[in-house]
């Protein structure tokens, strides 16, 4: 195809990405569970905002403004298309919540009506839908024309993943399902099919999935440890008290705590054991008679550079969204013994070391079944070639390794 080539597909590959796709497509159509529309009689539409009336707007500091804006919009789309009508936009005086909006704004806004009578208009916020998808589809459009196939089952992977959040995960927490056990499911699943639909069915992939699975459970078993023992309460997740006074206050968000660290966990655990993976693939594709040992001793050389820099990105992540936080701290003059006591610190400190041991447990035991899977003999027919003085170090005569 021009520049842009795929190479062809196995029947076992061909059939799983028709899987993968039927899959998304029944996630989609599976139904939460959980009301879409809180309310009946209204819709939601892009509108443009063509006047402001700040006359009922004031601030207290400069930025933080109370009170309410008057914006007459236009109707973009839906069953209102074209209708001119004012819409509120009421501040409640905390700046990460609030919107300002300006003429010529597209904004997002929920229409009450009544036989088809508009009665209210509210404005949510700005509307960034239309960015979003161009967004998304710059991504993957770079993504396909770098990957090639690769990149198109990458954006298949993408999308389950999404679905599987959204359509299975998410529903089953908040129906009161065991979120440990709940999230260990979907993390097992997302990592088969995603590794299976990158990699491919073969040894490979086996040993990427083997690996990834085997350091999500050490990541499970000491999120639970350590997630009692530092006594932080579920609490501490964004907008979970939100979450408790809308009527899920039966919910157990100290175990919802604990399921997100290794879920927070498994991407990088997915990448690294398939990283290692890859790499002892290819060393024995090169050299089909290098023995087993070899293999995996270059698996761990392969580790231990990955792991230096993945435990750093995943410090980088989970506490790239506490910056503020930290700022506040150092100019308050907060003592460092009381940062690292605060349940919010705790937390991510606890998040970023479990999930680093998950990565350090990965590197060596993916090394060790891929080199296991991949080369031509087992570890032991290789005894013969070391050195007659390891081979037998007390001596005995004849060979050792006779019954």
């Amino acid at each position: 195809m021009n520049g842009l080539s795929f190479k062809k597909l196995t029947a076992p590959e061909h059939l799983l990405t028709v899987a993968v796709i039927l899959l998304i497509i029944i996630l989609a159509k599976i139904p939460t569970g959980f009301p879409t529309n809180a309310y009946p009689d209204s819709t939601r539409a892009a509108a443009l905002v063509l006047e402001v009336n700040n006359n009922n707007v004031h601030s207290t500091i400069g930025f933080v403004f109370q009170g309410e804006q008057i914006c007459k919009v236009q109707v973009l789309n839906g069953p209102f298309k074209g209708h001119e009508t004012y819409a509120r936009n009421i501040f409640s005086g905390r700046l990460e919540a609030d919107k300002v909006f300006t003429p010529g704004d597209k904004a997002l806004v929920v229409i009450d009506y009544t036989r088809g009578e508009i009665r209210h208009v509210n404005i949510i916020d700005h509307y960034r839908i239309d960015l979003e998808a161009l967004l998304f589809g710059l991504f993957a459009l770079f993504l396909i024309l770098f990957a090639r196939w690769t990149g198109v089952k990458a954006l298949l992977s993408f999308v389950l993943t999404v679905m599987m959040i959204w359509k299975f995960l998410i529903p089953l927490l908040l129906k009161g399902w065991n979120p440990i056990a709940i999230s260990l499911v979907f993390v097992v699943i997302v990592t088969v099919f995603v590794i299976l639909l990158v990699g491919g069915l073969n040894r490979k992939s086996l040993a990427a999935i083997l690996g990834s699975l085997a350091g999500t459970a050490l990541t499970g078993v000491l999120a639970i440890i350590f997630g009692s023992s530092f006594k932080i309460h579920g609490a501490v997740l964004p907008h979970s008290e939100s979450l408790l006074y809308s009527g899920y206050a039966h919910l157990n968000l100290t175990e919802i705590l604990v399921a997100v660290v290794f879920i927070a966990s498994a991407g990088a655990l997915m990448d690294l054991a398939m990283d290692i993976a890859a790499a002892i693939h290819e060393v024995v594709e090169k050299n089909p008679e290098i023995p087993a040992n070899e293999a995996i001793q270059c698996g761990l050389n392969v580790g231990r550079a990955v792991v230096g820099t993945m435990t750093t990105t995943l410090l980088l992540a989970y506490t790239g969204g506490f910056i503020a936080l930290l700022m506040v701290f150092m100019a308050q003059g907060t003592p460092l013994i009381n940062i690292l006591n605060l349940k919010y610190v705790s937390k991510e400190i606890m998040h970023t070391i479990v999930g680093s041991f998950g990565l350090v447990t990965v590197a060596p035991l993916t090394a060790l079944i891929a080199g296991v899977l991949f080369t031509k003999k087992p570890l032991k027919s290789y005894v013969h070639t070391l050195p007659e003085h390891v081979q037998n170090p007390l001596g005995i005569p004849g060979d050792p390794h006779k019954p």
